[in-house]
C-alpha cells in the first residue's frame, strides 16, 4: 500500500453557521463555514420559514403566465422559422470587402 496518501486529519475542526452557532467536529479541513445548521434549519426547529431570495417565486409565476399567453408552436414550424431567420442573416452579411468598408 502507498504511504502518506491520506489527507491531514483535524480532530478539532470548528464549524461556524451564519446564525452564529459554533460547534466542533473532526474533518480534513481546519475550519468550515455553513449557511444553515441544525440550530436554525426549519426541519429541526419546527418553524416553517418562507425564504424568497430575489423574488424567485414571482419570477417563476411571471414566466408561467407568459407561457400560458403564448401560442404553442410545433417543432416543424420552429425549425422553419429558425431556417428563415438564418437565411435572412446570411443575406444581410456583406459579400465583398468593399461592402465591409462601406464603399
Amino acid at each position: 500500500m502507498k504511504k502518506a496518501i491520506h489527507p491531514k486529519w483535524y480532530p478539532e475542526t470548528q464549524v461556524s453557521c451564519a446564525c452564529g452557532n459554533r460547534f466542533t467536529v473532526g474533518s480534513t479541513v481546519p475550519e468550515i463555514r455553513v449557511e444553515v445548521c441544525s440550530n436554525c434549519h426549519p426541519f429541526y426547529t419546527g418553524q416553517m420559514r418562507y425564504l424568497d431570495t430575489a423574488g424567485r417565486v414571482d419570477k417563476f409565476r411571471a414566466r408561467l403566465e407568459a407561457t400560458r399567453d403564448s401560442k404553442v408552436i410545433s417543432k416543424k414550424v420552429k425549425r422553419q422559422f429558425k431556417a428563415a431567420k438564418r437565411l435572412e442573416e446570411e443575406r444581410a452579411r456583406p459579400t465583398t470587402l468593399g461592402d465591409v468598408r462601406g464603399r
